[in-house]
């Protein structure tokens, strides 16, 4: 089941809202942990046994780590077996394909390649319960007793599927003892439907332009094209993942959790290591804080840094997936992330300059499109392929932008407007400009704020009534 598709609008969300409330509150969290079970059964009915192993591992772990609190190396024992065991997993459905193949290719072997289907969201539930255990065993926080509540953290269907990932340690506290406000559930209600609408307006609207231009042979596009495309592309995948956090984050808050916040106008920052601190937070986080720290993080000189990053980032690429396309996307941002810790891009020195700081913002928005392409490639070879149309080709007759001629109408031009438009943080400057001025102007944008989105409700029911629904672009990984 997804967020943008009327069974879960019409009849999953609205009766699992209303179940909630109408319970006592002691069963809240059982309720949540049932009704997620059945979100997640509702496309991935076999793999809910997976979940609930990985569930049962990291609960029991935990458990067992608090009971042998003095002796430290049963517990490191205990932390080795959870992160085995999660790896494992992870590793078994997610890149068993890989390794075969590449052995194959290394050695000239022909073992079968294993076709394996991806459980959706096992990588975010996986790197959430292992995140648990790994805090238990840094006693930053205590094992959780209750196996339901437990159950409802790992399962909680806001973000099971596709993030934030969200860490016990920071909704422990929500998760014993929430108290839910009519503030933070009509708040949520709107962040709600900001997200819808940015999932069924701009990311599907700017996504049919991507298809378009990626339908079409490489050796066929004019540079034009190739270039309209990556840059549609690069806002589909924003506004369909950070809707889809927005969503998340509002029925978090709508049912009284604090979820952690997943993106920070990525496309307005001035580095690539800016570009990490806003895109993908939770996950930048995650690296950062259970695999670059402990591997020196930034202690040991630049040139300890350079290569932990480099570490982080290609780990990060296959993270999300099992494709070379996906290292090399890694490596790309690898390599800039290195240079700049080495002031071989000496990004800092560049802001210190009006003019600096625009090439700044023009080298990351640049660098980004172009690891965007391997991203999206399905082979290496394709991904090359886009790249070169996109540096040469540059044909400005008639037949050479006969694609965009077809494809590029006044509403492709008008989302694309509002997708560049919203991508930059023009609607947080007028909000905290609205809150300074205060009194009946404050008032009166907060309750047409409501108004918006009432419409953004109706509009996103007549695109989903007409057919428009697109799955989410991160349930892939």
């Amino acid at each position: 089941m997804v967020f943008s598709s009327l069974s879960f609008l019409t009849l999953f969300l609205p009766l699992t809202i209303l179940l909630y409330f109408a319970v006592p509150r002691r069963f809240r969290n059982l309720l949540l942990f049932l009704a997620s079970l059945i979100f997640y059964a509702w496309g991935e009915p076999v793999y809910i046994v997976l979940m609930l192993f990985s569930s049962v591992v990291d609960y029991s772990h935990g458990l067992l780590m608090e009971k042998f609190d003095g002796r430290p190396g049963v517990r490191r024992a205990l932390l080795i077996s959870s992160v085995a065991i999660n790896l494992s997993l992870l590793g078994f459905f997610k890149y068993a394909g890989l390794v075969v193949s590449t052995l194959n290719a290394a050695l000239s072997l022909s073992i079968p390649v294993p076709s394996v289907a991806l459980p959706v969201g096992i990588s975010f539930y996986t790197f959430q319960t292992m995140s648990y255990s790994i805090d238990v065993y840094r006693r930053n926080c205590p094992a959780q007793r209750d196996p339901i509540a437990f159950g409802c953290y790992v399962t909680m269907f806001p973000q099971l599927i596709a993030g934030p990932i969200v860490r016990y340690v920071d909704v422990m506290r929500e998760i014993n003892d929430r108290r839910e406000t009519f503030e933070g559930f009509f708040l949520g209600i709107r962040r709600f439907l900001v997200g819808l609408a940015k999932k069924l307006i701009l990311a599907n609207g700017v996504g049919m332009l991507w298809d378009s231009v990626s339908a079409q042979p490489a050796a066929s596009l004019s540079a034009l094209s190739a270039w309209l495309g990556v840059l549609a592309y690069a806002f589909q995948i924003y506004f369909d993942f950070s809707g889809y956090s927005d969503m998340a984050v509002g029925l978090g808050s709508a049912l009284g959790f604090t979820c952690p916040e997943n993106f920070n106008h990525p496309f307005a920052a001035t580095s690539i290591t800016d570009f990490w601190r806003r895109w993908h937070i939770s996950l930048s986080l995650w690296f950062r804080d259970y695999l670059y720290i402990p591997l020196g993080g930034s202690r040991r000189g630049r040139w300890r840094t350079a290569a932990n990053k480099a570490v982080v980032f290609v780990l990060c690429g296959l993270w999300h997936g099992a494709n070379m396309t996906f290292v090399l996307w890694g490596a790309w941002h690898a390599l800039l992330s290195a240079l700049e810790s080495l002031k071989v891009l000496d990004v800092e020195r560049w802001r210190k300059t009006a003019a600096g700081r625009v090439l700044s913002r023009v080298y990351t928005l640049l660098a980004v499109c172009l690891g965007f392409v391997m991203f999206r490639a399905s082979s290496v070879s394709e991904g090359f392929a886009v790249l070169g149309a996109m540096f040469t080709g540059w044909d400005f007759s008639l037949a050479g932008d006969l694609l965009l001629a077809r494809t590029v109408d006044a509403y492709t031009v008008l989302v694309l407007a509002l997708s560049a438009l919203l991508s930059l943080p023009v609607l947080d400057a007028l909000k905290s400009r609205l809150a300074r001025s205060g009194g009946r102007i404050g008032a009166g944008a907060e309750v047409a704020s409501y108004a918006l989105c009432a419409v953004l409700l109706v509009v996103c029911a007549s695109a989903l009534a007409s057919g428009g629904f697109a799955p989410f672009i991160y349930f892939q990984f």
